[in-house]
């Protein structure tokens, strides 16, 4: 054989191996086909979690406590719980009481790098555990930076406004995010360094990381106002078909709510999740925060209360059946028994709805309906609240509940009989 010929040769096997390695390398990402998610050619269901703070856990700067981290993770893995929805980080300098930090994004384009090392090292845990999560980039809500972040950050409409300043003056405030410009321009560029990253430990770009199952644009993304309800609809296209031109490995999803996200307005959500950049459909459930349990009577409202969950789940399961996407619940949440925030406290009333949403997802598989995972809000682990104030404080652990909600209302702690109950369902799902 003459050396060209052999170099020829040469050639054609190192393209076919490589070939071959990205055919094995992209079955480990989890895709979409007829309505359901898959993972190496196999139906994917999953009863994950809410790890909204995994990566300033993961960090080695303030807040960070990477032992517990792995302990927290190890922990998920041993009662089914591979799929966790993450918080990519929060937007904004650390100065305001009800926002959680330390911040990732400071400043517009200016990042905390440690924060950034918290979501690598994340990751790359994760990756090890044969885990994956959706990581969301926004917020609506003040508790993460979110609307308002950007808003002020235009300098067209002054010092941001929250909710305890008066709900409908945070609502016109936060919904100058969709009508401004410059504002989603520099949420845009945020999106675009975060996708185009590279993973410092495992040297992976996070666009070739099968432990990111999908980019989730914001949580909650609401338009707040009947008139911003298209502004709200074609930015989420918008940003959704910008992911996909960024990042051709991975889902996107926009963590919208449901119809309650969408002032109400079914057609709005439809119509949103219409988009074939948008490869599957979310609702959250929240009987409390909505009005369908009575704070002063929990357990003669919680059957009244569980009949409305599962009746808000089969309208957007009809439309995401007729759209043929899948369909993730990726939060719900019913606050402890008596409403406390003890972890040793009992989780009946609690336990009784998870368990009629998990017999719900649990028929439905069997049934091979779209509905193909949800994520319960939130996880608490071996963390515990500091006693003696009821609301995060810098140096406080972090639980489920963000730092403008009391620590431990919604939580699932190691102790909770609701853990053991997440994984019985999990096994019977073929969790691992």
């Amino acid at each position: 054989m003459n050396p060209f010929h052999k170099a020829f040769l040469t050639l054609i096997l190192i393209c076919m191996l490589s070939g071959f390695a990205s055919s094995q390398q992209n079955k480990l990402f989890v895709k979409t086909s007829n309505g359901h998610f898959y993972i190496n050619d196999k139906q994917y269901h999953f009863i994950g979690t809410n790890f909204w703070y995994g990566t300033m856990l993961g960090s080695t700067g303030a807040g960070g406590d990477r032992k517990r981290l792995i302990r927290e993770l190890d922990l998920m893995k041993a009662n089914g719980i591979n799929n966790l929805r993450v918080l990519v980080g929060a937007d904004g300098e650390d100065n305001q009481a009800s926002k959680v930090q330390p911040a990732l994004q400071t400043k517009p384009g200016v990042y905390n790098d440690t924060i950034f090392d918290g979501l690598d090292y994340l990751l790359a845990e994760m990756g090890k555990r044969n885990m994956v999560a959706v990581l969301y980039l926004n917020d609506t809500w003040e508790w993460s930076g979110g609307y308002i972040q950007y808003v002020e950050w235009t300098g067209d409409y002054g010092k941001k406004v929250l909710p305890s300043d008066g709900w409908e003056l945070f609502c016109k405030y936060a919904g100058h995010f969709l009508q401004s410009d410059k504002a989603k321009k520099m949420f845009s560029n945020h999106l675009t360094h975060v996708i185009q990253r590279t993973n410092r430990y495992t040297g992976k770009k996070y666009t070739d990381d099968p432990a990111i199952m999908a980019w989730q644009i914001g949580n909650e993304p609401r338009a707040l106002t009947n008139e911003n309800k298209p502004l709200l609809s074609a930015w989420l296209k918008s940003e959704a078909a910008h992911i996909k031109s960024l990042d051709k490995n991975h889902l996107v999803c926009t963590g919208s709510e449901g119809s309650m996200g969408c002032e109400g307005d079914m057609e709005l959500w439809k119509d949103i999740h219409a988009s074939k950049d948008i490869d599957y459909a979310t609702i959250h459930i929240w009987p409390y925060n909505w009005d369908w349990i009575d704070k002063k009577n929990l357990s003669g409202s919680i059957v009244g209360a569980t009949g409305k969950m599962m009746s808000y789940l089969n309208d957007h399961l009809t439309i995401a059946q007729k759209q043929n996407k899948p369909l993730v619940i990726e939060e719900f949440g019913i606050p402890r028994e008596g409403f406390s925030c003890n972890p040793y406290s009992t989780t009946i009333n609690r336990d009784y709805a998870y368990k009629n949403l998990l017999d719900a997802f649990l028929f439905s598989i069997k049934q091979n309906s779209v509905l193909a995972g949800c994520n319960f809000w939130a996880w608490g682990g071996t963390g515990r609240a500091t006693k003696g104030h009821p609301y995060w404080l810098k140096g406080d652990q972090y639980l489920g509940d963000p730092a403008h909600e009391e620590q431990g209302y919604n939580s699932v702690f190691d102790t909770d009989n609701t853990l053991k109950l997440i994984k019985e369902y999990n096994l019977k799902i073929g969790g691992e």
